[in-house]
């Protein structure tokens, strides 16, 4: 008889890896967007924060403010 292995049977072990990875992922995309919003946050002048409602205390206090928070 010839049998073929079918690769894409998942496992209960296989599934949780795979939504590790995501997590993982998915994390440090939303650090990268973080870090990449505060780099241009940082560039705003007094006009562009004063439109957007923002002080210069909420701005620093943001800015300063780890890329994984």
């Amino acid at each position: 008889m010839n049998r073929t292995l079918d690769t894409s049977i998942s496992t209960p072990q296989s599934n949780h890896r795979v939504s590790w990875l995501r997590r993982l992922l998915r994390r440090f995309g939303d650090s990268l967007e973080r870090s990449r919003t505060r780099h241009l946050l940082g560039q705003l002048d007094d006009r562009q924060l004063s439109d957007l409602g923002i002080s210069h205390a909420d701005r620093a206090k943001e800015l300063d403010k780890p890329f994984w928070r």
